[in-house]
């Protein structure tokens, strides 16, 4: 049975990427080549990472992101503010963070990780931090570029609150390529009626 390297997203609208798009080009001088830049049409904002799974799996998830879906009214959200993992010293991780509506899609998340508990998949033991990644530095970025970039961060202004709908939530694929992940969707699910449409 093939594997499929699976996780739960909220796929982003064009206006998104655009957005995303323009900050990485402020953020990304020549100098920065320990930073690996995530493709803005890669950039998913991620609700659970499902890891490999067995391609029969699909219908018994997709069962579960339904109950987890129903019930939920469709809500928006909208870009943030910029921000490093674990902290500005010595970041890992560059991203936005998300707002608006973020009650809503913490209920989401949560109804996500509960509905997937029996079929295996454990409850997220960190908190959830609504993000979308933007980049990732190198391991051999040193101690002072990694300070350098995360004064960059604290100095760029960001006032991208561009606001987008969530009406449904998607089953997605990631296939790994030495020129990075290519994305498909597997399935998508709308909110509140739950209706789920395949996309193999």
């Amino acid at each position: 049975m093939e594997q499929i390297r699976a996780f739960i997203a909220i796929e982003l609208p064009d206006p998104v990427k655009a957005g995303l798009s323009s900050l990485q080009n402020r953020l990304r001088p020549d100098e920065h080549p320990y930073v690996k830049w995530v493709h803005p049409e890669g950039v998913h904002l991620t609700l659970k990472f499902l890891g490999n799974i067995a391609e029969d799996r699909v219908p018994q998830i997709v069962e579960g992101i339904t109950s987890a879906a129903k019930g939920v009214s469709p809500f928006q959200l909208q870009l943030g503010g910029l921000g490093v993992f674990p902290n500005f010293q010595r970041p890992q991780v560059i991203w936005v963070a998300i707002k608006g509506e973020v009650e809503k899609l913490a209920t989401l998340q949560r109804g996500i990780d509960q509905a997937l508990l029996p079929l295996g998949f454990s409850m997220e033991s960190r908190s959830f931090t609504p993000h979308l990644t933007l980049g990732r530095l190198r391991e051999r970025a040193s101690p002072g570029e990694r300070r350098g970039l995360g004064e960059l961060m604290m100095s760029t202004k960001f006032e991208g609150e561009i606001p987008f709908d969530v009406g449904e939530i998607s089953l997605m694929r990631s296939r790994l390529t030495p020129k990075g992940a290519i994305y498909s969707r597997i399935s998508s699910v709308q909110l509140e009626s739950g209706l789920p449409t395949y996309h193999l």
